[in-house]
C-alpha cells in the first residue's frame, strides 16, 4: 500500500506588524525615549536633558497664570495628537493647550483629535530639524492654530499661526529682548519673554 502524503491544514500567513505596532514595541524597549510616527516614518527621540525639562516647567507658568489651566482649557505636557496625514501618524508635542473636554476626543493609541488642540509647543533638542521642519508640516496639516518653537539651537523663538494646507501662512521669529504676545485665540492673553524662555531652557556650556 502506498502512503498518502500528509495533508496540513491551511493557515493564514501571519500579518506583518503595523507601524503602530512597531512604534509601541520600540517604546517598550526604549523607556524614556519619545516615539512618534510622522509622514509614515517612525521617529525616535532620546530622553530630554534637564534644561529642556526646566524650560518646559517655566514655560507652563504664564499659560497657567493666564487662566488656561482651568474650566475651558488645560495645559498638558507630552499629550499625543493624532495626525491626519497618515493612517497611523501621531506626534507628541512637549506642551499643548487643549480644550478641557479633550478626553472625549480620544482617537487611538492614547492620542487625541487635533480639533481639541489650541496650541502646541516644542523645545528643540538634538533632533531640532524635526521640530523646525517635519513638525511644521504635520501640525499645519492638522490645523493646529498656533505652533511655538523654543529654538535652543539658534537662540530664538518661533511663532507660527494661520495654518493653510501643510504650512503656516504666518511665521514670525523673535530674538532675546523681545516680548511676544500669543494670539488670544488660544483662550487668554499670554506674553512670553523671549530671553527668559531661552535662558530657562539653555544648557550649561560644558553640557553642549
Amino acid at each position: 500500500m502506498s502512503a498518502a502524503p500528509a495533508e496540513h491544514p491551511y493557515s493564514e500567513p501571519e500579518a506583518e506588524p503595523s507601524l503602530l505596532d512597531e512604534a509601541n514595541a520600540l517604546m517598550e524597549r526604549l523607556p524614556g525615549y519619545r516615539v512618534e510616527i510622522i509622514g509614515g516614518q517612525i521617529l525616535v527621540s532620546p530622553p530630554a536633558d534637564g534644561a529642556h525639562g526646566r524650560g518646559l516647567t517655566k514655560l507652563m507658568r504664564p499659560f497657567i497664570t493666564a487662566g488656561l489651566d482651568g474650566e475651558a482649557t488645560e495645559v498638558i505636557q507630552a499629550i499625543g495628537i493624532w495626525l491626519p496625514d497618515g493612517r497611523e501618524d501621531y506626534a507628541i508635542p512637549d506642551l499643548a493647550v487643549v480644550d478641557a473636554d479633550f478626553e472625549d476626543h480620544l482617537v487611538e493609541n492614547n492620542c487625541y483629535d487635533p480639533v481639541t488642540f489650541r496650541l502646541v509647543l516644542e523645545v528643540t533638542s538634538s533632533n531640532y530639524k524635526t521640530d523646525l521642519r517635519t513638525k511644521v508640516t504635520a501640525y499645519a496639516d492638522a490645523k493646529v492654530p498656533v505652533y511655538v518653537i523654543v529654538d535652543r539651537r539658534h537662540n530664538r523663538l518661533h511663532v507660527l499661526t494661520d495654518p493653510v494646507q501643510d504650512e503656516y501662512a504666518t511665521h514670525r521669529v523673535h530674538a532675546p529682548g523681545e516680548l511676544v504676545t500669543l494670539p488670544e485665540s488660544i483662550g487668554a492673553k499670554v506674553t512670553l519673554d523671549v530671553e527668559a524662555v531661552l535662558a530657562a531652557a539653555r544648557r550649561k556650556p560644558d553640557s553642549e
